[in-house]
């Protein structure tokens, strides 16, 4: 999260930063594949998905 999102960004305000952190853990957990999951999201490992949802396709 540091290297991807927090050092690549100077927020203006803390609710700035927020905000982005909350797109950022979205992101992270429904659409960012992880090679340790077989390349599966960590929601879709956690709730034993096997294709996203249809939100995170879109």
């Amino acid at each position: 999260m540091k290297y991807e999102e927090v050092y690549l960004h100077g927020y203006e305000t803390v609710s700035a930063a927020r905000e982005a952190l909350n797109r950022y853990f979205d992101f992270y957990n429904r659409r960012r594949p992880h090679s340790t999951l077989d390349a599966k999201t960590p929601d879709m490992a956690y709730f034993n998905l096997t294709k996203p949802p249809l939100a995170a396709v879109a």
